[in-house]
């Protein structure tokens, strides 16, 4: 039985591996970066459910390296939260199937709101799909079939998304040239502000 869940185990990081080294590599990631690199105000990043838990990550990350960034509920956003968004604002938003309704009604309101200025990027495994047809940009985290048996819980396209927010979040990083210094007085707690000051 053991040996049963071992290889199991074994069977679902090879499969979410493969995903992420599958994960397409091209020129739509390029200007992704340059779009991030020429944002006049804040990165803010939206998905619903786990790509909403993704999303916060993400813009975590980017704000700790220096892109001021934040996540906003496309649910919240319907009830007021649609007033963070500002002129020269980049809108990244999470979906796997790129048709969640909430978010599409996000770009909707949010090109209401601000008709031009904001720039939009979608995350996705469908690049052929409501979402994409209103995106600046679309960023395709391949085929992420889910590793759960079902073939439903989120998984592995939640992991490609992550992994999609490291490479981009790392890229705008170094082409700031972000430093540690930088990194220190933006992380003052826990081992990594300690570590960041050594």
């Amino acid at each position: 039985m053991d040996k049963v869940k071992l290889d199991r185990a074994r069977q679902i990081l090879e499969h979410e591996s493969k995903a992420i080294l599958n994960i397409p590599i091209d020129n739509s990631l390029i200007k992704s970066v340059e779009i991030i690199l020429g944002c006049k105000g804040k990165v803010v990043l939206s998905g619903m459910g786990k790509a909403g838990l993704i999303a916060r990550k993400i813009a975590a990350t980017l704000s700790s390296t220096g892109t001021p960034s934040m996540y906003l509920h496309p649910g919240e956003a319907q009830h007021g939260d649609l007033g963070a968004l500002r002129y020269g604002d980049v809108l990244i938003i999470l979906s796997n199937s790129g048709k969640t309704r909430e978010a599409l009604e996000l770009v909707s309101l949010s090109r209401e709101l601000i008709p031009e200025g904001i720039s939009i990027i979608v995350i996705t495994s469908n690049t052929d799909s409501p979402l994409t047809k209103v995106a600046d940009v679309t960023l395709s985290i391949g085929n992420a079939t889910e590793a759960c048996f079902l073939g439903m819980a989120p998984t592995t396209s939640t992991t490609c998304m992550l992994a999609v927010g490291d490479v981009l979040s790392l890229l705008v990083m170094e082409e700031k040239k972000f430093t540690k210094s930088d990194f220190a007085k933006r992380h003052h707690g826990g081992y990594l502000g300690e570590k960041s000051k050594d």
